[in-house]
């Protein structure tokens, strides 16, 4: 089946959306990254999907490279200094930094203690408050995906929180999900459509009429959802060159 009879205009390959147009003039696939970072693959009329995920995929270094070029010429996201008062989201609030003396990363009466002496380091200071949102972020969201696992009909057999590069999450044929920690950052509603999305992963690899069907049964909707993330995740705290 051809292309032009078979998909939307866009593409859904991982945690790429790709914009797709079909060219009679075309004899191979051509993708690039625009201006604004959006992907666009100009392909053949007889390229198919199958055929044309597999070459999206087999370029995702590429293109990963490239939408980095393009962000570091766009807007930077919001920097943040780690001193008292900066604001840090959570679950889609904002918290104020605390300096304290001494003692790990915590949330205390509204505000988000560090210790003073990592701040004298800002990589450190960076690094102390990541491995925070990956403290928090497992046990919240064990309890979270539960419910969500039992309406897609799938078994988790392990959560973990960790840096994942462009990506939101990812998941395993066993059963195990990956969240990216700056996740925790997102309001509770948006983090269960990143975990809906990798739980329907387990049933569906692909982002195919059947894999959005599963999404929709169980978060009718979730296309808001979906815009929302684009547009809030481009302001989250996100240090870049920070170890985990």
């Amino acid at each position: 089946m051809a292309m032009s009879d078979s998909l939307p205009g866009l593409l859904t390959v991982g945690d790429l959306d790709v914009t797709v147009e079909v060219s009679g003039r075309r004899r191979s696939v051509r993708l690039t990254v625009e201006r604004d970072a959006s992907v666009r693959a100009v392909v053949p009329p007889q390229v198919d999907r199958d055929t044309l995920v597999r070459i999206i995929t087999s370029r995702r270094r590429w293109l990963y490279g490239r939408l980095a070029e393009r962000r570091a010429l766009g807007e930077p996201r919001p920097e943040r200094e780690y001193v008292s008062g900066e604001g840090f989201p959570y679950l889609g609030r904002s918290y104020r930094l605390l300096l304290v003396d001494e003692g790990p990363v915590r949330l205390v009466r509204g505000r988000l203690e560090l210790a003073r002496g990592d701040t004298s380091d800002t990589e450190d200071a960076a690094r102390q408050l990541v491995r925070w949102y990956r403290k928090v972020g497992e046990p919240w969201l064990r309890r979270r995906i539960g419910p969500w696992a039992e309406r897609v009909g799938v078994s988790v057999t392990g959560l973990r929180v960790m840096p994942l590069g462009y990506r939101w999450g990812s998941c395993s044929a066993d059963g195990q999900i990956n969240i990216h920690w700056a996740t925790m950052q997102l309001p509770s509603d948006l983090i269960d459509y990143v975990l809906l999305h990798e739980l329907a992963h387990l049933r569906r690899r692909d982002h195919g009429p059947e894999f959005w069907r599963i999404v929709s049964l169980a978060m009718p909707g979730y296309e808001a959802r979906r815009e929302r993330l684009k547009r809030v995740g481009v302001d989250l705290w996100l240090p870049e060159d920070v170890a985990p």
